[in-house]
């Protein structure tokens, strides 16, 4: 399936015009280049909650996990302990996944050993050599990567929790490492901003 006129006319990836919150999350999120350790790590825990759910089923619910989780600021989640914890399995505004939840702790103790700008710098080093072909029709969009299977393999050897080389590759699209956006969605190439 190539891209599809939505509402206003302009041409979008196909999966984005089933409801405005996709559209609004397309047009100016999705594929855009995210950076800082924090909000990766939001981006690391938001692709982990969905895995097996609708990604819609997040993005309505993303203030509800940001103002559950400390607006996912990496030194404050290491902070939380089992109060925190039990708290969070009866919080309405997120999934109340045990492992999920477990897994989003966890990552936040080992990550607020690290460095700053280390997060950052690992995801963004498994991004892709640019130049890669735009892709003509979401068939042509894959699932997992060598790039993303790396990535997941050194998260996970850094510690890191709840993340293969699917929920890895939803981050690097997610975060604009890579641009799957389709050749002719407008979202592709941004208009210039205003002046």
């Amino acid at each position: 399936m190539t891209a599809l006129a939505g509402p206003d006319g302009g041409l979008r990836c196909p999966w984005a015009l089933s409801t405005e919150d996709y559209i609004a999350y397309h047009d100016t999120e999705w594929g855009r280049p995210v950076h800082g350790d924090d909000a990766l790590y939001e981006r690391l825990c938001l692709e982990a909650f969905q895995s097996g759910l609708s990604w819609l089923t997040i993005l309505r619910r993303r203030e509800g996990f940001r103002k559950a989780f400390a607006d996912f600021r990496i030194a404050a989640v290491a902070r939380f302990d089992e109060h925190d914890a039990a708290r969070l399995l009866t919080d309405e505004r997120i999934i109340r996944n045990r492992a999920k939840i477990e897994a989003t702790l966890a990552n936040a103790k080992v990550l607020a050993e690290w460095e700053p700008g280390e997060l950052d710098d690992l995801i963004w080093s498994h991004a892709p050599e640019p130049g890669r072909p735009a892709p003509q029709d979401v068939s042509e969009v894959p699932a997992v990567t060598p790039e993303s299977t790396a990535l997941a393999k050194a998260l996970k050897k850094a510690g890191v929790r709840f993340v293969g080389p699917t929920t890895a590759y939803a981050l690097m699209q997610a975060c604009g490492l890579v641009n799957d956006h389709l050749a002719a969605c407008a979202a592709r190439t941004p208009a210039a901003p205003a002046a």
